[in-house]
């Protein structure tokens, strides 16, 4: 993932055929590795850029996805790292560190780090415990960002899912797998009302997408970050 920033809202046209994600009509952005920057990405306020997987088995370590430090001049960065295991080896969260000082030397406005991990729901308290020390190790002025699955929504009122709020500074709950938009999306969705920390609704480029009803009254709703695509074939 890679460059990102948030949130105008798409409007549903009402007709039979579904709404279409067109980056056009949004500023926040993932881009990932691999996928060629676009247009959209010119007007964008905030950057979600994959920096790095965190490889597993049987210690996660650090695997670098870019060659050389990007400069974004215009829009905030989130540097992004997609996670397989929560036990890393003790050179990454230094990595980390020194990728912070170097994207910040580099003249970009790091927001802070997303953390991409598919953590079960009933894995939820353990990946927070984990957020917890990470949060810890980190400067102060840095945020933190994670993904979630849209089944985390669905149990919107639980314990685990809100106790992030004390660590994370926004999740971003993805209604996609892959090039698609998980079908029936909008069961997952209607008890985003319940949760207790800020939150993006994560959007896939050309994916379908209906805007719950209430959705941008939502008091914790901070927007829509669109993950781009290559075209298919390419």
């Amino acid at each position: 993932m890679a460059l990102i920033l948030p949130f105008l809202v798409l409007t549903s046209c009402g007709g039979a055929q579904p709404d279409r994600v067109d980056a056009r009509d949004y500023d926040a952005f993932w881009l990932w590795a691999g996928v060629e920057p676009q247009p959209a990405l010119d007007r964008a306020k905030t950057i979600y850029i994959l920096a790095a997987e965190i490889k597993g088995a049987p210690e996660g370590r650090y695997v670098d996805l870019r060659p050389a430090v990007p400069r974004v001049a215009h829009a905030r960065v989130w540097i992004v790292y997609r996670v397989e295991t929560l036990d890393w080896d003790a050179r990454v969260i230094p990595r980390i560190l020194r990728d912070l000082e170097s994207w910040q030397g580099n003249g970009n406005r790091v927001a802070g780090i997303q953390i991409d991990f598919d953590a079960a729901t009933r894995g939820l308290p353990g990946y927070a415990s984990f957020l917890s020390q990470l949060r810890g190790q980190l400067p102060a002025d840095t945020g933190l960002s994670v993904t979630g699955l849209l089944d985390w929504s669905s149990g919107g009122d639980s314990p685990a899912l809100n106790a992030l709020a004390g660590t994370v500074d926004e999740v971003v709950l993805q209604t996609y797998q892959g090039r698609r938009t998980i079908a029936g999306y909008q069961a997952y969705l209607r008890q985003l009302d319940r949760v207790r920390l800020p939150f993006r609704i994560g959007l896939v480029q050309h994916g379908e997408w209906h805007e719950p009803p209430g959705l941008s009254r939502n008091p914790a709703f901070r927007g829509y970050v669109v993950f781009l695509l290559n075209p298919e074939g390419s």
